[in-house]
């Protein structure tokens, strides 16, 4: 399997210099240059195959050469170490609960699986990756921790301050040893600024080899397929396949959503459940894609004004908006809807959504009045407790805290501040 370009003016590589390098040359993202096609005897014997046996069949195809399939296996077995549950709310609504690994969020299953790939091909090239990644919240985290200690890795996270939850800021300030955290006085898209200035800048990438582990990265962004897998394993209703609902920030997620079904994966339809930052439901109202300043709000780690993976989707369905409204709409949320929201669920179902899972629930739920007959599933990417300060007023009680927070909570915060300002940056990478 090979990978172009989106911006057509680099050569296609394979899977391993795709990961290594995130962005192609001309800051294209990189695209594979077919999709597989499960047979539909796939997906109606899954439930006889274990999880691991499915998402080596879904990635192996991607990877192709550049892993040995023993190798790939024993990063899929680390990868998919916790459970990835369907749990049932009511009669037609289901959560996909993607927060059972060790940062608490949908993003460990792709940073451990590119964490993974990056070390095996730092063995190889006897030679220093420095990862560098901007976070809205999440991926700070899943990152370090998927990265930490992994020989031949450095990792430099950019998060915006103050706009983070305190969790996610533990989670990525206090590992220390190869992970460092550099706190900007700015926004998520300031941080993703100043990644992607670092990556054109000529003299950097000739002192350090620069990769990504944003959803940009190939190797981030494809095993985010194996959730919907996993889900479709675990649906009750062969005959009636899900609408499935994806809170949406950098498009990453249901992007990946989207390609398993280019594969074959049965869904009735997708929906893009994004907070107010509204970039992409404006675009599938008018045609006219129009990035926007991002607005902060308590679903943090979507608050993304122009998000890099919409263009993967646009490539799927070959630029046809058409073909793409059919499979896929999307709803804007605002944050008193998010919070009514944790609060009825919470009493009525007694199921504690986090603000991201509320958005996604409560797009599926209008979407299902709008279409009834239909049933299900939400993605609920984290867990309740990373943002505790929003949920626990909402629901009136306090969220136990699972092992994985309480042992970070009393460590000291580690971070280096700096304002938006790329000649800071370039300083630190130079530095390392």
């Amino acid at each position: 399997m090979n990978y172009y370009s989106l911006n057509k003016k680099s050569p296609a590589v394979d899977f391993k210099e795709a990961a290594i390098r995130g962005q192609a040359p001309d800051k294209g993202l990189y695209f594979p240059e077919h999709i597989p096609v499960f047979d539909s005897s796939f997906f109606y014997n899954i439930e006889k195959m274990d999880d691991e046996e499915i998402a080596y069949q879904v990635i192996q195809p991607y990877v192709s050469e550049s892993i040995p399939g023993n190798m790939l296996q024993e990063i899929i077995k680390e990868t998919l170490n916790f459970p990835i549950p369907l749990i049932k709310i009511n009669d037609n609504i289901f959560s996909l609960e993607l927060f059972h690994g060790p940062t608490l969020a949908f993003k460990d299953v792709g940073a451990r699986f590119m964490s993974r790939c990056l070390g095996y091909f730092a063995k190889e090239r006897n030679e220093k990756l420095v990862v560098l990644v901007a976070t809205s919240g999440d991926t700070g985290g899943a990152v370090a921790n998927g990265f930490y200690d992994v020989p031949g890795v450095d990792v430099v996270i950019l998060y915006p301050s103050g706009k983070v939850s305190s969790v996610q800021e533990k989670q990525l300030t206090t590992l220390g040893k190869n992970i460092h955290a550099l706190e900007v006085n700015g926004n998520f898209d300031n941080c993703q600024q100043l990644v992607k200035q670092a990556f054109s800048d000529f003299e950097i990438n000739q002192k350090i080899f620069l990769t990504s582990a944003n959803s940009i990265n190939v190797a981030r962004w494809l095993p985010q397929q194996f959730y919907y897998f996993l889900a479709w394993k675990q649906w009750s209703d062969k005959k009636r396949p899900p609408v499935i609902s994806v809170p949406s920030g950098n498009f990453g997620n249901i992007c990946a959503a989207i390609l398993a079904h280019a594969s074959g994966l049965p869904a009735q339809h997708f929906i893009a459940a994004c907070n107010v930052n509204d970039t992409v439901p404006e675009f599938l109202k008018t045609g006219n894609y129009q990035a926007k300043r991002t607005i902060a709000t308590i679903s943090n780690a979507m608050d993304v004004g122009d998000p890099n993976n919409f263009i993967r989707i646009l490539e799927i369905f070959e630029e046809s908006t058409s073909e793409l409204r059919r499979i896929l709409s999307a709803y804007s949320i605002t944050d008193d809807e998010t919070r009514e929201t944790i609060k009825r669920v919470y009493k009525e179902d007694k199921y504690m959504l986090d603000p991201h899972g509320a958005v996604g629930y409560l797009s599926l739920d209008r979407y299902l009045n709008e279409n009834p007959g239909l049933k299900g599933l939400f993605v609920e990417t984290a867990h309740p407790v990373k943002f505790y300060d929003v949920v626990e007023p909402l629901i009136g009680e306090r969220i136990p805290l699972p092992k994985a927070v309480q042992q970070i909570m009393d460590k000291e915060k580690a971070a280096t501040k700096m304002d938006v300002d790329y000649s800071c940056l370039k300083q630190f990478l130079l530095k390392l």
